[in-house]
């Protein structure tokens, strides 16, 4: 089993950038990919952005292309989300979590799951 902690959320304004951590402990040597999710209040949790663990080869949503970049610190079990020139729908709780499935993005492809960070943006 393992276990995902984040941290990093907060509440900016439209525009700012923050920066997401993902702690991860147990067996993160099995998992195939990591990654991040969001989920805004009345909304289905939606996928953001996953890199693989071994290769650290990225894939995003197109709502986040080239505005947040996800990366990987293996020596530390770690995955970072730096999200620029947030927007105002980029509110929500955003997990971290992690797969042994390739090219997942869907959240029942992913089998572990942190607890959630809250970020909110304002305009």
């Amino acid at each position: 089993q393992v276990q995902l902690v984040e941290s990093g959320g907060g509440s900016v304004q439209a525009g700012a950038s923050l920066r997401l951590s993902c702690a991860a402990s147990g067996r993160s040597f099995s998992f195939y990919a990591m990654g991040w999710f969001r989920q805004a209040p009345g909304k289905e949790r939606e996928f953001v952005a996953r890199i693989r663990w071994s290769s650290g080869s990225t894939y995003y949503a197109d709502s986040v292309k080239g505005r947040f970049t996800i990366s990987r610190d293996n020596a530390n079990n770690m995955v970072h989300l730096q999200m620029n020139s947030l927007k105002p729908e980029d509110t929500g709780v955003y997990y971290c979590a992690a797969t042994l499935t390739s090219a997942a993005t869907s959240v029942t492809d992913f089998g572990s799951w942190g607890q959630g960070t809250q970020v909110t943006v304002s305009s």
